[in-house]
Parts: structure tokens; C-alpha cells; sequence
């Protein structure tokens, strides 16, 4: 996510960054209590009213992200001297007494999963344009809060950063009666405090957790993988996590740690992988029954992997999860893999593709060798197996008829070379494509096969970035389309003595059998991020 952010102290600053994922998923305040310490903490400045509720605090809802960068700015700008652990029961009483309800995050999930390099459609062209030129529309999506209190945010923001009107460039209007007017109205309308979802999610009993789980997903630069979890109990809503990943490739991850549900869907865990640790932001939605999301390293959240579970406890709903490969050439043979919870009966794979051969059988994996008939259609295929189904999971293809690099617009950053700030790296892969039954590309029935080696090069992007020697100075990029930036700090050897920032392009060059399919996207290799919140 690329968003202009607002500029303070820079050890406030740090201090937000931080400490926030450091007290989300960290189980260790469960026994303190929330309300009590909200009680004694806040209630200080924050009057206290019937029905355990407290001025301005009981009128909004945030994602424990949220909760803890409120919670952190209580501390460096108001003196809240809170312990890690206090802190910690705060954010958990908080997310789960004025949280969100799964489908309140679903359509802006990307902004708490740090997915990189989003390119942002704002819901609202008045609010995007009045608010989210300084910060992410994401992090107005995932809050709720009563038009009153929308309004008290636009006169902190006045107060907390003076130069806001000129900063987000908003003196070509009335700027400040649009935001506490037209724009406040909006956002009360779009993202109020009172929701019938809220209402139904907190009257609803919530899932645990525990129990084996069947998990697929996909790493960009690595591919897919398929695995197990067996989540155990610890405490409420506090989970131990042992977690094994094997990937297409043929290696095996093995993860341990820890994790917590706030808000009764919310799963934060953090784990470690060898020396490496993760952090894990999922959903397990309205039925407590699926895992889905982001996780990604620790210290570098632009590397990380997608991931979607199911229970595969006894009685578990069948489900087919994924196909490995998830393309096959009309006129080949190939061996699939198929992953799921339940897989007893016939293997349905649609038409035009035969099973010739059982390799592996369990419930949980079926390796066979099947053959594709010449005259097969591009097309995705549903994989059924007995009851258990997975809709368009097995693409079928004459030829890949061009490719996209996800993400489209990437961004890296320069760092480390003794800063306090490292790199931030740009992990793309190519994604095939068919033209799909009109043969014209671009069109609404393509067919998205799925992810291919590339050979991968970088080049300036204009003219400017040619006569600057960008494409030498602003870093290499690795077999595996890890594009990883230089070191920060002016360079005596560029142009001006310059930092290593560049426009590039890269390009990826595929093999289909014996064609050659490219393409190329802008990659921005720009200075470190200071300001950095857990919500950007």
C-alpha cells in the first residue's frame, strides 16, 4: 500500500510501529483484566458512563491493529504508563467489545494483512479525495465510529498536524467546512457506529478454535503449498500453534507458536519457522469453520504468502482446497495433486480430461495421472471427489495467450547500509493468462491459470531514469522475481550524489512450449518509509 503518510516525532513514530505487532498475538496478558484496567487507566481523561461505557472510547469500533495505535498514542502523547501486558488486555477488551464483524473488514482486508502494493479504488470520491491523500482509504474502511465522533477526528487531525490543509493539498477548497461537514456526513453514513452485522456478530456465539485444520495457499517466488495445523487451547481465545507446509517444489516448512482471536474472528499469531518468525493475520469468518489471509516476516511484511483452512476434525465437511499444477495444456498428460478434507468417491475432473492413474490416495490427498484431450477448450474446470467439490480450480489451456506481473505497480525501498531503516524488497510473479472462449485478451471471460517461471530483467523506465543510470544503481533483481533495492544514503558515484532510488521496468520473459510470452510493469525504487503504523 503507497499512501503520502503525516510526518511527526520521530520516536512517537517509532514507538507506534513499533510496539504494535509486538502486543497483538502476544498471549501473555490474558489473565489481566481489560475493563478493569480501562476503568483505572483511561477513564482518568475518558468519563466513565452507565453500562461500562467511556467518553469517546464507546463510540467507535476498530481491528485490534486499530485498537493498539490508539492505545500507543495514549502513551507517548498523553503519558498512560501501561506494561506491555496491560497494554495487551486493553487491546484485547477493546477489539472485543468495539471490534468489526467479519463482513464489516471483508472488502478492506488488504490494509491490516500489509498485502504491498495495492492500488487503492476509494468507495467514497468525496471522502478518498478529503482524506485519503495523506493516508490509506483502508484505514477509514476498517473503522466505525458515530458521525459525531467522525467529526472529533477531523478537529484532532487540525490540532495534531497544523499544516494538514497544506499538506494533503487541499487549499483549492473550503477544505475544513467540507471535512467536519459533507465529508463527516459521509462517513457516518458509509462507516457508522451502529450496524445490524455488529448487532447479529455480538449476539452470536463465537467458534474455538482448536482442532487439526487442512491448509493450501500460495508464497509469490516459492508457489503454492499444502499443509496441516493442529491449533491447541491455552486459555480464552489463546491458541498454541504447530503448523507443517510442503510445497510444490518439494520442501517442507515447520511452524510453532502462538496465537489469539479478538473479536471472536480475528486470529493473530506469531510464529517461528527456524530462525525466521512470522506473523499471521487471518479471519475465521462467520462460521468459525475457515482460516483465510495474510502472513508474512516479521521484519519485512512485503515477503509473506497467502493462506485458507478448514477444519478437518471428524465430522468436518468434505471440500476440495486446491490442484497442483493448476494449469494443463489441452493434449498432455500431467500428474495432479488434489487437496482437501474428505476426499472418498469418484474423481470428477469435467470433461475432456481423463484419470488414467491412481498414484496416492487419502482423505486429505489424491496424487493421480490424468491425460487432457487435444480438442479440450480453454477452460477452469470444477474438481469434484465424491461429495467434495472446489469451483474452477483445474484450468485447461491451448496456449498462454499473454501474462500479467502481480502486483502490478510495485514499490521498493532503499534501507539498511548502518540506518535504522532495512530494505524493503518487491517480491513479483508472473501470472499466465487465457483469452478464454471470445479469444480476445482483456476481456471478462479470461482465464487466469495461475503462476509461471519467468526469466526476469530490469531496465530504466524513461529517459530521466536512462541518463541517471537508474537501472545500475537502484538494485538487482533474482531469479525467483525478488527485486531487492540498494543500500540507502547518498551515492558520491550518481549523478548529484543522489540516493539509489530509480524508475525501472521490469520484464518477465516466459516459455510456452515453443512461444515467448513477456511482459513489463513500473517498479519504483523509492527512500525509506519513517512513519510506519501497523495500519497505514
Amino acid at each position: 500500500m503507497e499512501k503520502k503518510h503525516m510526518t511527526r516525532g520521530a520516536g512517537a513514530l517509532a514507538l507506534v510501529a513499533g510496539l504494535a505487532i509486538s502486543v497483538i498475538g502476544n498471549p501473555a496478558h490474558a489473565a489481566l483484566s481489560g475493563q478493569a484496567l480501562v476503568n483505572t487507566k483511561c477513564a482518568i481523561c475518558h468519563e466513565a458512563k452507565a453500562d461500562n461505557r467511556w467518553a469517546r472510547i464507546s463510540e467507535s469500533r476498530r481491528t485490534p491493529e486499530g485498537w493498539d495505535m490508539t492505545t500507543a498514542r495514549m502513551t507517548f502523547a498523553h503519558g498512560v504508563k501501561l506494561t506491555s501486558e496491560e497494554r495487551g488486555a486493553i487491546v484485547k477488551y477493546l477489539s472485543d467489545t468495539y471490534g468489526l464483524a467479519p463482513d464489516e473488514t471483508a472488502g478492506h482486508r488488504y490494509i491490516i494483512e500489509r498485502e504491498p502494493s495495492v492500488v487503492e479504488h476509494p468507495t467514497s470520491k468525496l471522502v478518498g479525495e478529503t482524506c485519503a491523500r495523506c493516508h490509506s482509504y483502508g484505514r477509514i474502511a476498517v473503522q466505525r465510529r458515530t458521525e459525531d465522533d467522525w467529526r472529533r477526528l477531523v478537529h484532532f487531525h487540525v490540532g495534531q498536524f497544523p499544516v494538514i490543509e497544506i499538506q494533503q493539498n487541499g487549499r483549492d477548497r473550503n477544505w475544513f467546512e467540507i471535512a467536519t461537514g459533507d465529508a463527516v456526513k459521509e462517513l457516518g453514513k458509509l462507516y457508522g457506529f451502529e450496524s445490524a452485522s455488529w448487532t447479529k456478530w455480538k449476539a452470536q456465539k463465537h467458534a474455538d478454535a482448536s482442532g487439526t485444520w487442512r491448509l493450501v495457499g500460495d508464497r509469490p517466488g516459492v508457489g503454492a503449498y499444502e499443509g496441516t495445523a493442529t491449533v491447541t487451547k491455552t486459555g480464552d481465545d489463546n491458541y498454541s500453534v504447530d503448523m507443517v507446509m510442503r510445497y510444490e517444489n518439494g520442501s517442507t516448512e515447520s511452524l510453532k507458536g502462538s496465537a489469539i482471536v479478538y473479536t471472536g474472528h480475528e486470529w493473530r499469531a506469531t510464529l517461528k519457522q527456524g530462525e525466521r518468525e512470522i506473523h499471521q493475520v487471518f479471519s475465521l469468518g462467520t462460521s468459525g469453520n475457515e482460516l483465510s489471509g495474510r502472513w508474512f516476516e516479521a521484519n519485512n511484511d512485503s515477503i509473506g504468502g497467502t493462506l485458507r483452512a478448514v477444519r478437518a476434525d471428524k465430522g468436518a465437511p468434505a471440500s476440495v482446497l486446491s490442484v497442483q499444477p493448476t494449469m494443463i495444456r489441452a493434449g498432455t498428460s500431467a500428474t495432479l495433486a488434489i487437496n482437501g478434507v474428505g476426499l472418498n468417491g469418484e474423481i470428477d475432473l469435467g470433461a475432456g480430461v481423463k484419470v488414467a492413474k491412481i498414484v496416492e490416495r487419502s482423505p486429505e490427498r489424491i496424487v493421480a495421472q490424468v491425460e487432457v484431450a487435444k480438442n479440450a477448450a480453454s477452460s477452469a474446470h470444477n474438481v469434484k471427489v465424491g461429495s467434495a467439490s472446489g469451483a474452477g480450480l483445474l484450468k485447461l489451456y491451448k496456449q498462454i495467450d499473454y501474462v500479467k506481473i502481480f502486483p502490478e505497480y510495485p514499490m521498493a525501498r532503499v534501507g539498511g547500509n548502518g540506518g535504522t531503516l532495512p530494505k524493503v524488497p518487491a517480491q513479483m510473479e508472473a501470472i499466465a493468462w487465457s483469452a478464454g472462449p471470445d479469444g480476445k485478451p482483456g476481456t471478462a471471460d479470461d482465464i487466469r491459470l495461475g503462476a509461471v517461471p519467468a526469466s526476469w530483467s530490469v531496465d530504466n523506465m524513461n529517459k530521466t531514469a536512462a541518463e541517471l543510470q537508474d537501472a545500475k544503481f537502484a538494485g538487482r533483481i533474482q531469479s525467483s522475481g525478488l527485486f531487492l533495492p540498494s543500500d540507502a544514503g547518498p551515492n558520491p558515484e550518481r549523478r548529484f550524489g543522489t540516493n539509489n532510488a530509480g524508475e525501472l521496468k521490469v520484464t518477465a520473459t516466459v516459455k510456452d512450449d515453443t512461444r515467448t510470452v513477456k511482459a513489463s510493469t513500473p517498479l519504483i525504487v523509492t527512500v525509506q518509509r519513517w512513519n510506519d503504523p501497523p495500519v497505514r
